[in-house]
This record gives structure tokens, sequence and C-alpha cells, in this order.
């Protein structure tokens, strides 16, 4: 009987370390994934087609693009994006990739963003 306690003590032994191993190891990526500095356009270099709405008339907008905000935090950006322009009443931060409708409205501005919640596209209104 002492065998049997003994196989058991030394399998939840076994079983628990490996969770904690599996546990430490998303621990410690998520602690590096933290550490990189965020991934965008400007890094890479890539050419982003931009629609001019200095031709679209949007009447009020005194800012229309805020390519200083690229690697930026969202809710920083938000922030920012409402305090130079009040009439932007609709600022959506929208996961880079994700499908969206391409009607112009003036009072929008999309914040497309990566999974760490940083802007990898010039934020512009539209």
């Amino acid at each position: 009987m002492n065998l049997t306690y003994q196989n058991i003590y030394s399998f939840l032994s076994f079983y628990s370390s490996k969770t904690m191993v599996k546990f430490a190891h998303v621990v410690a990526f998520l602690l590096l994934a933290s550490l990189f500095q965020p991934l965008t356009a400007r890094d890479l270099e890539i050419n982003v087609l931009q629609l001019d709405v200095s031709q679209s008339g949007c009447p009020g907008v005194t800012k229309e693009r805020w390519p200083e905000l690229l690697g930026t935090p969202a809710k920083f950006a938000m922030q920012i994006i409402q305090k130079e322009n009040p009439k932007l009443t609709n600022v959506q931060t929208v996961l880079n990739g994700t499908p969206v409708t391409e009607d112009l409205r003036c009072n929008r501005v999309r914040l497309f963003v990566n999974l760490l919640d940083f802007v990898v596209q010039t934020p512009q209104v539209g």
C-alpha cells in the first residue's frame, strides 16, 4: 500500500511541475512581448495608400492626419486626436487587418492597432 501512495505522490508532483513549467513559459513570453517595440508601418517603410481628405470637403476639420501618433498607445492617440480636433466625435480602435467600410465620414478617425494596442497606421479623418 505504501507503494501506491508513493506512485500517486510522484505522479502529482510530476504533473504539477509540468504545469508550472508551462505557466512559466507563458509568463516569460508575455514579459518578452511587452519589451519589444511595437511593429509599425513606419519601421517597415511600407507605403500605405492615403486618402486625401483635403478635397473631400469636411467642414470644420482643422487637422486631418496624425503621422506623429504611429507607435503610440491607442488610448493616448485617441486623447490627442479628440483634443486637437473636437469635431471628431467617432474615434474608433480597429485591429489592423480587420475589414472596414470605405465610406467617408467627416467625424470619424480609425486607429488601426496591433495586438498590444499600439497604433500601426497613420490615423486620418474618414
